[in-house]
Formats: C-alpha cells, structure tokens, sequence
C-alpha cells in the first residue's frame, strides 16, 4: 500500500464514521448519558443504560479529547457521560451498579467487578483531562474497592456452591495490566510496578497453557488445569487483547523480555483459533477439542478481531515479525471487508456467523457500545503513522 495509507484509512473511518454516529444516536438529552442499543438504521431500540459501556463511551471521548484533538464537542460528551455516571452509576459509596433505566434509577445490582474497572478507567481519564479531584476520590475509592473484591470478584453474587469447584478467571488479570497502565500516575510508580508485575506473571505463569499453546479462561487456584467446560474454556480474543496490553507495559517499563514473550504468545493464539475453513478468528474453543459448551462458540465478533488487529501490527512495531505482519494484514483485510456497513457507514457490525455473514443487525447493545471500534481504530492509526504506512 501507498504511503500513509493505513493511517489515512483509520482516521477516516474514527473521525468521519465512527465518532460522529455515537454523537448523532448515542446521547440522551433528557437524562443524561447514553444510549447504546442502536439497530442498523441507526434507531434507538432500547432505552436501558449499562454502566460498564456508559463509562467506556466516557473514556472514548475524554481520550480522544486527550490524545487526537481537543475538540470541545468531545469533552463535553464526556463530561455530560460523567455527571451522568457521577449522579447515578453508584449507590453513593463507589459499588457500582451493572444497569440503569433510561432516568438513572438502578436495575441490577452491582454485582459485576467491570462496571468498576471501566468507571475507574473514565473518571481516571476525566481527572487527567480536568484535574479536578472529585474524579481522584472516584478512582481511589473504586480501586480500594476492585482490590477488595480480586479474590472474589462476583461477590456476594456468585452464584457458585462454596468450594465446590473454585476457579480463578483471566479477564480481571487482564483488564488490571491496562487499568494500571491507563492510571497513570494517579496509583503511586512502586505500587503500580508490584501490581502490574503480579498481573503479568500471573498470565505468564498460571493462565498460559504450555502444553496446548493458548491461554486458559478459568484455572484452578492453585494454576492447575481444570478439565471441566469452564477449565477448557478459550477466548482467542481475550487472550489476543492482554498480548498487546503486556507490550505496552513493557515498552513503559523497559521490560523487552515481556514483549518478546507476548509477540510469540499471540502468534500461538491466533494460529489456534484462526478458522481455517471460513476464516475469522472462533469466539470460544474448548482446550481439548470437545463441543464447546457456549453455542456461539462460532461466531466472529468484533472486538475479538480488532484486538488482533491491535495486537500484531503493534507486535511489528515492536519487534519487526514478519509474521506479525502477515497476521495483521490478513486480519484487517477480513475484518475490514466484513464488519463494517459499506451501505450506511457510521458504527460497525459486531456479531458475525461462521461465515462471515451478519448475524445481528445493531451496532450498539448490551454489550457492544462506543469503545472497541474507536479505540482499535486510534490505536491502529497512532501505530501506522509511527511505521508510516
């Protein structure tokens, strides 16, 4: 490809596509925050707000705020997602509630730790955009409480018989490597370093599989395989995502070996859980081989391949891989060619089936909102300006 052209591709897509759907559809004038259930007409569908994506969708727009322009059409659609947040996201003492009706009355409990860990991420962002230290107190606060619910992050929630099958799950390890790294100064260097270090050696150690060459959704406390579904369980994608945050760790804090480590971990993941048949990367396998136990396990989502995408052309940055390099290019040319709306344009498709075809016609849900595209596609540029391509 010409010069520029992959940066020129995804600041395109970010700035003329992507953001301006979220400013046109997303924002609720009445009450506040946003709305995220979003069909393929860009109509609204479901008036709900879910606190986790209420505070992505913050986060997306204070960074591009931060790091792209400082437009202040993007601050402000932070600052109004914060105050929404602020006033209604938590019961007054930092547990943050999973989902709000459309007026900011709570629905379900705070029962899910990610509704924390994306809140932290917002107003840690909001306070380094502001300075203002009603978002240092949030943060603070919400930290105190992720630290205290690690062990058991459900909480009183979890549904599990106790002790009948105790299994530590991978997504919190991972989401902390990029929580820690997106603080900043605000979590003091000496205990960010402990932190971020027994979260990296905790993937590197215990949820990296050796023998199978994938990392594991759930082992056992003790690091040992679990030969149950939820012990087979592999997210290609979680797995793919955590490579990339380990790199930017280790870039921060000059740690080569981590990045080395992460490169070839990725390559294993992917060549794993590539479909070969109809391509695309699987949203779950099972370790062994067995059926999976989730009946989407087919499917091609979103997030998954842009956090590939991610991942290997920062993996050639960093290290020069030729197969780095091949692994992005055909990752792009797939994901390119089939989750966006070549018809409509603005937000991309999440939920493909096996082969390639739309399976859901939104762009926004209960799990999908204003987050993996814009992110993927800033990081992707920021990364192709630097390689100039």
């Amino acid at each position: 490809m010409s010069s520029d052209s992959f940066a020129k591709l995804y600041l395109k897509e970010l700035t003329q596509e992507v953001v301006p759907f979220w400013e046109k559809n997303s924002i609720d004038p009445e009450n506040g925050g946003f709305f995220t259930c979003i069909d393929d007409q860009h109509k609204v569908f479901d008036t709900d707000k879910f606190v986790w994506l209420q505070a992505r969708q913050v986060w997306t727009f204070a960074t591009l705020y931060d790091r792209l322009e400082k437009k202040q059409t993007w601050f402000e659609v932070a600052r109004s997602g914060s105050d929404f947040l602020e006033k209604y996201g938590h019961e007054g003492n930092y547990n943050w509630f999973f989902s709000l009706k459309r007026d900011g009355k709570p629905m379900v409990m705070p029962y899910n730790i990610f509704s924390y860990t994306f809140a932290c991420m917002a107003m840690g962002k909001m306070y380094h955009i502001t300075g203002e230290d009603k978002y240092k107190t949030a943060v603070d606060q919400t930290l105190k409480k992720i630290t205290q619910r690690a062990a058991k992050p459900k909480d009183r929630w979890d549904k599990s018989y106790p002790d009948s099958r105790p299994l530590k799950n991978f997504a919190l390890p991972m989401i902390l490597c990029n929580l820690f790294n997106e603080l900043g100064d605000l979590v003091p260097e000496e205990e960010k370093e402990q932190r971020t270090h027994a979260c990296v050696n905790e993937i590197f150690d215990l949820f990296w599989d050796q023998e199978r060459g994938v990392i594991l959704e759930n082992i056992s406390p003790d690091g040992s395989f679990s030969d149950t579904f939820d012990g087979r369980l592999i997210n290609p994608g979680h797995g793919l995502e955590a490579m990339w945050f380990i790199m930017d760790l280790g870039v921060q804090l000059d740690r080569k070996d981590w990045i080395d480590r992460s490169v070839e971990m990725a390559l294993s993941i992917v060549e794993k859980g590539w479909d070969k048949e109809q391509e695309g990367i699987f949203y779950f396998m099972d370790a062994q081989g067995h059926p999976p136990q989730q009946l989407e396990w087919d499917q091609k989502l979103w997030w998954v391949h842009l956090e590939a995408m991610i991942c290997f052309l920062k993996g050639y940055e960093l290290t020069g891989s030729d197969a780095c390099w091949e692994w992005f290019e055909k990752i792009h040319h797939y994901t390119w060619s089939h989750f966006r709306d070549s018809k409509r344009g603005g937000e991309w498709y999440g939920y493909l089936n096996r082969s390639g075809e739309v399976l859901l016609p939104l762009k926004g849900g209960k799990w999908k909102g204003c987050f993996h595209v814009p992110r993927a596609l800033f990081q992707l540029c920021e990364i192709s300006k630097r390689l100039n391509i």
